[in-house]
């Protein structure tokens, strides 16, 4: 004879797997409808901020400011010259010079040294830039030198320098353009002219937009 106990052992089994298979059926059925649900959220979420939001800003700005919009491009009688947001490196004497920069003007990668003030590295790159800008300017040994020209700036891209820095380059561009005193004068009312002012009079200092400043150069009458 078979033990009762061993037949409700059987049957209880029975009904366990039967309802193991109710519960994963129910489980699966409920993973599917989630799967289906997170499916259709990524692809509105997709088209919403993927595709219509970037239109969508991308026509405002084209609208509003079509030249901020672009990058800021800098032409000169129908030639790209730049962008007004990122310095270009020259050597020449008869042209302004941009601060230091520890990329030098690439700018992939652009970034700054993150030295430290008290870095012997960054106290010996300062004094030699301040040494050299001295030179290539023939100002007096004491002379104060503005700080944007003697640290590179945090981007290693910045294309502003102050009005300060911009003058005390004056003589040097005009013996390389063998100007005369009168456009000696020309080009400080030059450097007076591109000066941008802070922003809504209060945010940041005055500065120099140093593509632009070289680009008007042209400008100067003989």
């Amino acid at each position: 004879m078979r033990n009762p106990c061993d037949l409700c052992v059987k049957i209880i089994n029975r009904k366990v797997r039967k309802g193991n298979r109710k519960v994963r059926k129910k489980q699966k059925k409920y993973m599917i409808k989630q799967l289906i649900t997170s499916l259709k959220i990524l692809g509105i979420m997709t088209l919403l901020l993927g595709i219509i939001y970037p239109l969508l800003i991308t026509g405002i700005a084209q609208l509003a400011f079509p030249k901020k919009a672009n990058g800021s491009l800098v032409e000169l009688n129908g030639t790209l010259r730049g962008s007004e947001l990122i310095g270009q490196k020259t050597n020449s004497a008869a042209y302004f010079h941009l601060r230091p920069s520890a990329t030098d003007y690439k700018t992939l990668p652009s970034g700054a040294t993150n030295l430290a003030l008290t870095n012997k590295k960054l106290y010996n790159a300062v004094q030699i830039r301040k040494q050299k800008f001295i030179e290539e300017n023939n100002l007096p040994k004491n002379a104060a030198i503005p700080a944007e020209m003697l640290f590179a700036s945090a981007s290693g891209l910045d294309p502003h320098i102050s009005p300060e820095a911009a003058k005390l380059q004056i003589n040097r561009i005009a013996i390389a353009r063998n100007f005369s005193e009168e456009q000696k004068k020309q080009l400080s009312d030059l450097v007076n002219k591109v000066t941008e002012m802070p922003q809504y009079g209060i945010f940041g200092c005055a500065r120099v937009n140093v593509l632009k400043l070289n680009l008007e150069l042209t400008n100067i009458k003989k």
